[in-house]
């Protein structure tokens, strides 16, 4: 199998998983509250992710000194992204709220990728891909019309 093949098949399996995932904490968001929802997602998280650190022998996690303080900060905007999907799916449905947060994704990325910021990959944004954002707001208004 094409190395890159295997890498988009493994994007796709981690888009389907944001999907279930968002359904998931929607649902435990309605029914105990969107904290609670937090909470049982984080902590599901963290005991699968230490069982597998576990299994691998601690990994490279003794490194961690070596991470930018500012990437640190990904588990508090894991705590905000599972917040606003745990609220806006049950109001706004599934599909919606993925598709405003998806091309909001793709916007921020857009717009760091462009000035390189926070040790991302300088890519400019070049007409083409000012032409690709105007398709998903196209994209957007007519999914949430």
């Amino acid at each position: 199998m094409n190395a890159m093949l295997l890498v988009i098949m493994i994007a796709v399996g981690g888009g389907a998983a944001i999907s279930f995932q968002s359904l998931f904490s929607g649902v435990i968001g309605e029914k105990l509250g969107i904290i609670e929802s937090v909470f049982i997602v984080h902590l599901g998280g963290l005991l699968l992710a230490g069982t597998l650190l576990l299994a691998i022998g601690g990994g490279n996690i003794a490194s961690w000194r070596s991470v930018p303080w500012y990437a640190l900060c990904a588990g508090f905007i894991g705590v905000a992204i599972v917040a606003s999907i745990s609220y806006a799916v049950p109001r706004l449905g599934l599909a919606t709220t993925l598709t405003v947060t998806i091309v909001s994704q793709l916007i921020i990325g857009a717009i760091i990728d462009n000035f390189g910021l926070l040790g991302a990959t300088h890519h400019p944004l070049d007409p083409s891909r000012v032409i690709g954002i105007m398709i998903l707001f196209l994209g957007t208004w007519l999914v949430i019309r």
